[in-house]
């Protein structure tokens, strides 16, 4: 595939006027050390503040300060992903987590308990600060001292699973092919070719997958001592407060859990039965699951990176021309990475870098559907940044994944209308958004698997790897399907969660996806009946970011922040009509 450019070995921090914009750090500063950013604390910590708009200001610069802080570190990851066989790369973003970042926990700790401690935040607007004030209050009560060095390994220790999992490739006519382009044959309409890719990307897995079961074994050992040094029984009950779940406890995450067991499993069978008649199978086996069921050759909405750019420009203008402009000028300052090279770590994601106000979007594609409905998963975080930009503490542009979420996912769902710029063929086109709509149904009982595993896993302490094995292959017997054949892969079924960057990277976000799923769904439907008016209330609560508890965005947005049993089943009763349509106009 040909690269955008300007090319990735070219992205350099740019400069985009933002630094004439400071008022509190001086636009010369180059963060080498602790000791480059250390007097700004100092300052802070030391300023007297003893008025109202004193106090205002002391935010805004420290905002200022933590914008810089984090976009630093923003582009050293980004970097570090995008070549992890550069060593270099690897240790600017070391040199930060392990040295910075530890003497920035330390000192945030400080201001936030000077703010605590200053009698004239009384007057502060209490519904305007609301949520600054809850999470401040909440760090202060789960921050430890002792858990600093802790918590800077991990950082470290996390990215191993990325530099694992960049280094898989599997040989193909000569050469060697990442995973991800690997991937593709297994919708190959020749059934030997999908379960010979089919076996070569998971052997090629297994040989990693000691390492994989000895890296979260690791990371589980530290993660449950930082929950015990802050006073928790185990890793969840403190994530829980690391992540500020205020707005729904841990019984409401279960209950969602028995929701989509209840409620969506029993829909993914039917799915998967219609797929094994439609293939004239007598056995669904796991390769036979990405193939088209008409047995169509793999969808290509696009050549190469260069027309896949353009036509997404085109397909977000088409939305709204905004959106599009927006996704334009991050591909014309070198924002986007996006296609898959041996070297560069999996996954997708966007990056929001809260000095620039413009956010960089990172992904593996190699032509096929998925990438497409990635960019604009990708693209609806991108509009989500550029919406909620003007937020004056950059605490408000830090976006909780509940929210986070509704924004990537609803944007999936209304990008749909557009997608015919991708597909000449109405037969392709309704193929596709066939796929999409079938995917928002299945994804919900892997989502479910992932966040009850982590439950587990830190639940069970000490548990040996033989029975964490045995906690996934039961969960899988509870929301996996009872459809496909798993015979003579037992090895591939009681890995498969090793290939689920979440509990590796960012444990316990995951359950969010579902959340924001339902979300979405009741966001698309509401774009259906009226377009104008749900892109105004989408944008109205995606301007909120995170000034605001999750529940008022979601009203904003038109919608419910809802997980019942009775709204799941309203709103898969939509989708699976709207697939019923789609079906009729094929």
């Amino acid at each position: 595939m040909k690269r955008n450019k300007p090319t990735v070995k070219d992205i350099i921090h740019p400069e985009l006027k933002v630094k004439s914009k400071r008022t509190f750090v001086s636009v010369k500063l180059e963060i080498e050390s602790w000791k480059s950013v250390q007097p700004y604390f100092e300052e802070l910590h030391s300023r007297k503040i003893q008025t109202i708009a004193e106090l205002e200001r002391w935010l805004r610069d420290r905002s200022e300060l933590l914008s810089v802080l984090e976009e630093d570190l923003a582009w050293r990851y980004i970097r570090m992903n995008c070549d992890t066989s550069d060593k270099n790369l690897a240790e600017g973003y070391i040199e930060f987590v392990s040295k910075i970042e530890p003497e920035i926990s330390r000192y945030s700790n400080l201001l936030d308990h000077k703010f605590q401690n200053t009698p004239v935040k009384e007057k502060l607007d209490s519904r305007k600060y609301k949520v600054f004030v809850r999470a401040l209050a909440k760090r202060i009560e789960i921050f430890r001292e002792e858990s600093i060095p802790l918590i800077s390994e991990l950082q470290v220790e996390e990215q191993e699973y990325g530099k694992i999992s960049s280094e898989m490739s599997i040989p193909h006519k000569g050469k060697e092919i990442t995973l991800q382009e690997a991937a593709n044959f297994i919708k190959d309409p020749d059934r030997d070719t999908r379960e010979e890719y089919y076996r070569k990307i998971n052997e090629r897995r297994h040989k990693d997958a000691t390492r994989m079961q000895d890296l979260l074994s690791s990371l589980i050992t530290k993660r449950q001592q930082i929950a015990r040094n802050a006073g928790f029984n185990d890793f969840r009950d403190y994530k829980w407060a690391d992540l500020g779940r205020f707005d729904y406890d841990v019984k409401d995450v279960e209950q969602f859990h028995e929701s989509i067991r209840t409620e969506i499993c029993p829909l993914t069978e039917k799915i998967l039965e219609k797929r094994k008649e439609k293939l004239s199978l007598d056995i669904l086996r796991p390769w036979d699951l990405d193939v088209d069921s008409d047995l169509m050759p793999p969808l290509k909405p696009f050549k190469d990176v260069d027309e896949f750019v353009s036509k997404t420009i085109q397909s977000f203008r088409k939305i709204n021309p905004s959106y599009g402009d927006n996704i334009a000028r991050m591909s014309e300052g070198g924002f986007l990475d996006l296609e898959s090279r041996i070297g560069k770590a999996p996954g997708g994601f966007n990056y929001p870098l809260y000095e620039s106000n413009i956010p960089f979007i990172y992904m593996n594609a190699t032509g096929n559907l998925r990438d497409l409905e990635t960019m604009f998963h990708e693209g609806g975080h991108a509009i989500h940044s550029f919406l909620s930009s003007k937020q004056n503490l950059v605490e408000y542009k830090e976006l909780p994944a509940e929210v986070a979420e509704l924004a990537s996912m609803s944007m999936e769902l209304i990008s749909m209308d557009q997608w015919h710029i991708f597909f000449d063929s109405k037969t392709d086109l309704l193929r596709a958004k066939r796929s999409q709509l079938e995917g928002v149904i299945q994804v919900l009982p892997w989502i479910a698997s992932v966040d009850k595993f982590q439950h587990w896993l830190y639940t069970n302490q000490d548990h040996s790897i033989e029975k964490r094995n045995h906690a996934w292959l039961e969960i899988m017997n509870e929301f996996g399907s009872k459809i496909v054949d798993w015979s003579g892969l037992d090895q591939h079924l009681t890995l498969m969660w090793q290939k689920q960057l979440h509990i590796f990277e960012v444990p316990f976000y995951y359950i969010e996806y579902g959340m924001a799923q339902l979300g979405a769904i009741a966001m698309w439907k509401q774009y259906k009946e009226n377009p104008e008016g749900a892109l105004i209330n989408y944008e109205k609560a995606l301007s909120l970011g995170y000034s605001v508890p999750i529940p008022e965005i979601y009203n904003a947005a038109g919608i419910s922040f809802d997980f019942s049993v009775s709204y799941v089943q309203e709103l898969m009763r939509f989708i699976a009509d709207e697939l019923a349509s789609l079906e009729e106009a094929e």
